[in-house]
């Protein structure tokens, strides 16, 4: 509720992201779901097949094994084995030779009903003859013999171990102690199980392996020794957990391994087999690769469109936002276009052009009255200034009471009476410029009588035929000595001149008051140029500034300098057409 509450005053950049994100994050979030369960689920299923694929298998050898097992008490009681067994070389050579061959017979058929059966054998110490199902003449292996024992056996499962080989035997007589007098053993083809191994994961590049891990023997269908420890490790935990059968994902060398493992009881073994997961789930690897890359377009496109929405959208509306504000100050700037004709463009156009029209509306109809109002009221207090009257009378007394002083006394009273005739005469506000520089003449003989020679006036230049704005010339001379030369201790320096460049016709006021820094003439300058901008009370240099740009134009008016006296330097730029 407090995001919303934030959500609602925030602005509109921070509002679209918002929509477009809650947008975009569940439809990514959903995605993302259906892509892990599809990937669980298959997962699964390639696990369930792969694991029933090796429990047909591993019953497949269970079966064999369990068959020879029950099929091999029939040889053991083969009564030509049980006779040359017992009377060993007491027959004839021909009787023993063709008892030799009927057992070879027997042999060769016993090898031939399993293809997992490699040689079927018989061990008879008497005569010293292994029997084999091919060979004739052979001789007992004693080591392999012993191995064959039952008295060896200390395990349930019927298989015996020796050498890398793998045997199934039974003796006679069984249960005994004693020597045997023979033993018939079947060795299995460790190829035929290692192929049958091979079948349940080589065709996805899998590594299979039947492991007993009591007897310490195994039959691999793999070249990876490193991965064949990882499959023992992992046999001993499901060993020591007594899981018989299941499947797990394999972490080896970086990489995942699809496991399926069984538990065989016939065999005391367990069967493993290690598939790579990369292998088995290759086509939907491929769609979390092509997630990712939508992940990766999706924040490229967040990125794309906060840019495309911060450039061409919030940015101009800002821009338009900022330009009301101003309008709010009465600063009326123009907006810059840089839009094509797209709704921003127009808005723009539209805005300076009201903007415009405004600006026309204000000086023609409203600030031009204003200024005439403030120009009559600026005349109207200088009539009734009582400080400028108080210090006049003052310097009037001060003379005539002086009786080496008559003559300025009197000159001083023609001087009051001119400048008071010129600020009481009629209220045209345009006056000849010779009317205003001799305005301006009798402003500085009246101040020269206060201040005596220490402050030095001169005029150079002419001056042409020209109408001018009422007042523009003495209110810049009264600012020198109000502000820079009244209250100076050395000697004060006033020069006022002109200049004319074609149509152009420029007053100067001059003077050496050192009281003005150059930032204060800066933020003067600055004061000038935004007052064309703002409706405010201006008086002086602005006042001056305002009317006769509004008598001749903005490239008219006053500008500011550092004189070549030290002080302040004003230009005041009329124009003579």
């Amino acid at each position: 509720m407090k995001f919303l509450f934030f959500l609602r005053d925030s602005s509109i950049f921070k509002k679209v992201m918002v929509a477009f994100l809650t947008a975009l994050l569940p439809l990514m979030m959903i995605t993302w779901m259906i892509n892990e369960r599809g990937s669980d689920n298959i997962r699964k299923e390639i696990s369930e097949s792969i694991l029933n694929t090796t429990r047909f298998y591993l019953d497949s050898l269970d079966k064999e094994a369990d068959r020879i097992d029950r099929y091999l008490p029939n040889y053991v009681m083969d009564k030509d084995l049980m006779e040359i067994a017992i009377t060993g070389h007491d027959i004839t050579y021909y009787e023993l030779t063709q008892k030799i061959l009927e057992i070879q017979k027997r042999l060769d058929l016993m090898k031939n009903s399993s293809p997992f059966i490699q040689e079927a054998r018989a061990y008879v110490p008497l005569i010293d003859r292994t029997i084999l199902s091919l060979k004739y003449e052979t001789s007992i292996d004693e080591s392999e013999y012993a191995a064959m024992q039952q008295t060896d056996k200390l395990y349930a499962e019927p298989f015996t171990y020796w050498n890398d080989r793998l045997f199934i035997s039974m003796q006679y007589p069984a249960n005994t102690i004693r020597r045997p007098i023979y033993i018939v053993g079947v060795e299995l083809s460790a190829s035929k199980i290692r192929e049958t191994l091979a079948q349940i994961g080589e065709s996805r590049g899998g590594q299979s392996v039947l492991l007993n891990m009591d007897r310490g023997w195994e039959i691999e269908s793999g070249t990876d020794s490193a991965l064949m420890e990882r499959m023992k490790a992992f046999a001993a935990e499901k060993r020591g957990s007594k899981s018989e059968e299941g499947y797990e994902t394999l972490h080896y060398a970086g990489h995942r391994y699809l496991t399926v493992y069984k538990y065989s009881d016939v065999w005391n073994s367990y069967s493993i087999t290690c598939i790579p997961e990369a292998n088995v789930l290759g086509p939907l690897q491929m769609y979390r690769f092509w997630f990712l890359g939508a992940c990766v377009l999706a924040v490229f496109i967040v990125f794309f469109f906060s840019y495309f929405l911060l450039r061409f959208i919030y940015r101009p509306l800002m821009k338009l936002v900022h330009s009301f504000r101003r309008v709010q100050q009465n600063r009326l700037d123009l907006i810059p276009i840089d839009r094509g004709h797209d709704e921003f463009g127009y808005l723009y156009q539209a805005f300076n052009d009201t903007v415009r029209s405004l600006k026309t509306l204000i000086e023609e109809n409203y600030e031009q009255q204003i200024r005439n109002q403030r120009s009559e009221l600026k005349r109207l207090q200088s009539q009734i200034n009582p400080h400028f009257l108080y210090n006049c009378f003052f310097v009037l007394c001060r003379l005539i009471k002086s009786e080496h002083q008559k003559e300025k006394a009197y000159q001083f009273c023609m001087h009051i009476g001119q400048y008071f005739q010129f600020i009481t005469r009629n209220d045209e506000d345009e006056i000849p410029l010779e009317l205003e520089v001799e305005h301006s003449r009798t402003y500085v003989d009246m101040q020269s009588i206060c201040y005596g020679d220490r402050i030095q006036v001169r005029f150079d230049g002419e001056v042409p035929d020209m109408v001018v704005p009422r007042l523009i010339l003495q209110p810049i001379i009264e600012n020198a000595y109000k502000y820079a030369l009244g209250s100076m201790l050395p000697k004060g320096e006033l020069w006022v001149h002109t200049e004319r460049k074609g149509n152009d016709f420029s007053l100067y006021v001059e003077d050496n008051g050192n009281s003005i820094s150059d930032e204060e003439i800066e933020q003067l300058k600055l004061r000038l140029k935004l007052s064309s901008n703002r409706i405010e009370e201006t008086t002086g240099l602005i006042n001056v500034h305002r009317r006769i740009q509004l008598r001749y134009g903005v490239d008219h008016g006053i500008t500011l300098s550092r004189s070549i006296l030290g002080g302040l330097k004003v230009r005041i730029n009329l124009s003579i057409s």
